[in-house]
C-alpha cells in the first residue's frame, strides 16, 4: 500500500482542460496557475506526450524538491489542426503510463448561454467563419463529443458565475493532494434551475416558509430568527435526521470509490430561507464530524 502511494507521489499529475469555447476553460487555467500548477494553453494535441516527457525529465520544480509534479494543459477547437480522434488516441496512451495520473476536465454550457456570452463580450467563436455563433457552437459540440465521453469531470457552467466556478475548482483541486473528501454544501432556488454539478439534491420546499411572515421575509437562513422559525416545524427534526443518516452512510462509499469531491445541494422556492438554513446546518454537522465541508449560497 505504501509503495503504491509512493509511486503516486512521484507521478506527474496531468489535468487536461477542455470543452466548449466560452464555457470557462480560461477561468479554469488561470485558477490552476494560481494554485501553482504549470499551465499551458492551446497546445497542439500532437505535442502532448512531448511536453509531458519534458516536464518529467526536467529539473527541480519551482514549488520545491518535495512538490508533486502538476501540469494543466488547455486543448480545444482553437488548437491548430484540431482532430479529436487523434487527441483521443494520445489520451489513451497517456492513461496507460504509470508515471502519469491523467484527469480530463470538460467544461460545458447550454447553447443559448454560450451564444449570449459571445454576444455580450463581442468575441468571435473560433468555428463561426462568417456564420452565426450558434452554428459554430453546434459544430464544436459535435466535434468534442468523443472527448466529453472520456472526461473524468464535467462542469456545466450554465448557471455559474466566474466566482462560483473558481470556488468550486479551488476547493476540489487545491485539496486533492491531501486525504479525505472535499465537500461543498450549497443552497439554490428551484425557479432559477438546478445546480448542474450537484451530486445530491434535496428539495426542502415542504418546510414552513418564513417568506410569508412579514418580520422574517427580509432576512435569510443564516439569521437565528429564521433558523428558530424553521426548527419549530414538526417535520424538521425527523427530516434532518433521515437526510443526515443518508449522507453519512454514503460518504464512506464515495471515498471508497475514489471520489475526491462531492456537492450537496438544498433547494427551496426563493433560495434565501429554508435551503440556506438546511445547507448551514448540514455543513456545520459535517465539519463537526471531521469532514471538510464548505458553503456556497447561490442566490445570496
Amino acid at each position: 500500500m505504501s509503495s503504491v502511494k509512493k509511486n503516486e507521489d512521484k507521478a506527474l499529475r496531468l489535468y487536461l482542460i477542455t470543452g466548449l469555447s466560452g464555457a470557462g476553460k480560461s477561468t479554469a487555467l488561470k485558477l490552476f496557475e494560481d494554485l501553482d500548477y504549470e499551465t499551458i494553453d492551446n497546445l497542439p494535441g500532437s505535442l502532448l506526450a512531448t511536453v509531458v516527457d519534458m516536464v518529467l525529465s526536467g529539473s527541480e520544480s519551482p514549488r520545491g524538491a518535495n512538490a508533486r509534479p502538476a501540469l494543466a494543459i488547455g486543448i480545444d477547437a482553437r488548437t491548430w489542426n484540431f482532430q479529436p480522434e487523434k487527441i483521443l488516441k494520445e489520451l489513451v496512451n497517456l492513461r496507460a503510463r504509470k508515471d502519469i495520473i491523467l484527469k480530463i476536465l470538460y467544461f460545458d454550457s447550454r447553447n443559448e448561454v454560450l451564444a449570449r456570452r459571445f454576444t455580450e463580450t463581442r468575441r468571435r467563436h473560433p468555428l463561426t467563419r462568417g456564420r452565426q455563433v450558434t452554428d459554430g457552437i453546434i459544430q464544436e459540440r459535435r466535434m468534442m463529443d468523443v472527448i466529453r465521453a472520456e472526461a473524468d469531470f464535467i462542469f456545466d457552467t450554465s448557471n455559474s458565475s466566474v466566482q462560483e466556478l473558481r470556488q468550486t475548482l479551488r476547493q476540489q483541486f487545491e485539496r486533492e493532494h491531501g486525504s479525505g473528501l472535499s465537500i461543498i454544501v450549497s443552497s439554490f432556488a428551484y425557479p432559477r434551475g438546478l445546480p448542474r454539478d450537484a451530486d445530491l439534491v434535496f428539495d426542502v420546499r415542504f418546510l414552513r416558509n418564513p417568506h410569508y411572515v412579514e418580520t422574517l421575509k427580509s432576512l435569510n437562513g443564516i439569521d437565528p430568527a429564521i433558523q428558530d422559525y424553521i426548527e419549530q416545524d414538526e417535520k424538521f427534526p425527523e427530516f434532518f435526521a433521515k437526510i443526515s443518516d443518508l449522507i453519512f452512510f454514503s460518504l464512506p462509499e464515495y471515498k471508497r470509490e475514489g471520489k475526491s469531491y462531492l456537492k450537496i445541494a438544498f433547494g427551496c422556492t426563493g433560495g434565501k430561507h429554508r435551503s440556506v438554513f438546511m445547507a448551514e446546518r448540514m455543513a456545520k454537522l459535517l465539519n463537526e464530524r471531521g469532514f471538510a465541508a464548505d458553503l456556497y449560497h447561490r442566490e445570496l
